[in-house]
């Protein structure tokens, strides 16, 4: 990727992997993988489980280090999505006003904490529901992250929008209105969940990303795996899927303002697709 003039090709890792001597060798090869997204290491119930103003930086700062050590850029995610919150939060009982306080207090002191480690932060992630008349928010998260102590872009990152037009439509939406409000929005992040058989053409994808570079922001395909639905695959089912992987890079490959690839996770020994779809897999690299 950084051969054909993109920023980097990157993966999905975290500390459950660490203590794997060959899977480590792979991952800290820069060479092969210049840039790392933090798993789960930094998400709200690990940094701030407990509402006692105590944050847990020692997991999410050992990837940090381990990334900085080995030349590689960092990818920060997430700091607002709708799972993986702390039950204080989750069953919390709030207004408006007292939710967006908590809200900007553990966005400031994330984003602080890791202020000059993170290329692009995943300010709010899969915000659009996955039906045709989903509502949708453009909040406080943006505006509470101000580049002025990031130091870092600022993303929107959801799934399904190669493969749901309703869910493209909201997402250009939410940008125009927060680029109306002068609120700053430097990306969008495609995550590129997918099964095999079912990745749009390389085209498709390609006019997909023009659509939010005309709005002048950067693109990237941000949590990619392409799952097989069936196992163990066919000889046609892996073919399928080599062309499923190659179309989605080559769109980014055909769009300038899109900077690069991360995988989520190369292997599927440490891959979130087995504990969630048991029937499923042989998804990763």
């Amino acid at each position: 990727m950084v051969k054909a003039g993109k920023l980097y090709f990157g993966i999905a890792a975290d500390i459950n992997s660490f203590n794997d001597t060959q899977y480590m060798a792979i991952m800290s090869n820069k060479n092969d993988f210049g840039m790392i997204t933090t798993e789960n290491s930094n998400k709200w119930d690990v940094t701030e489980p407990a509402a006692d103003q105590k944050f847990n930086y020692t997991n999410v700062d050992i990837v940090v280090a381990k990334t900085r050590g080995n030349g590689q850029m960092m990818s920060c995610y997430t700091l607002v999505w709708q799972k993986a919150l702390p039950t204080w939060v989750e069953n919390g009982k709030w207004t408006n006003e007292t939710l967006i306080a908590v809200m900007e207090a553990h966005i400031t002191n994330v984003v602080t904490h890791f202020k000059g480690s993170c290329y692009a932060w995943h300010v709010v992630n899969e915000a659009v529901d996955d039906t045709a008349d989903a509502p949708y928010r453009d909040t406080v998260f943006f505006r509470t992250v101000t580049p002025s102590f990031t130091g870092s872009l600022l993303y929107y990152t959801d799934y399904g929008i190669e493969a749901l037009a309703y869910k493209a439509s909201a997402v250009v939406k939410i940008v125009k209105d927060l680029q109306a409000r002068g609120i700053k929005i430097d990306g969008v992040g495609f995550q590129g969940h997918n099964v095999v058989g079912a990745t749009p053409e390389r085209s498709a994808l390609a006019d997909l990303l023009r659509k939010f570079t005309a709005l002048g922001l950067e693109v990237a395909w941000t949590e990619v795996e392409i799952r097989h639905e069936k196992l163990p695959p066919s000889a046609s089912d892996l073919q399928q899927q080599s062309d499923d992987y190659a179309a989605l890079v080559g769109a980014c490959l055909d769009v300038k303002e899109c900077v690069g690839v991360t995988v989520w996770q190369f292997t599927d020994k440490y891959n979130w697709v087995s504990q969630s779809f048991p029937t499923e897999g042989d998804a990763c690299l």
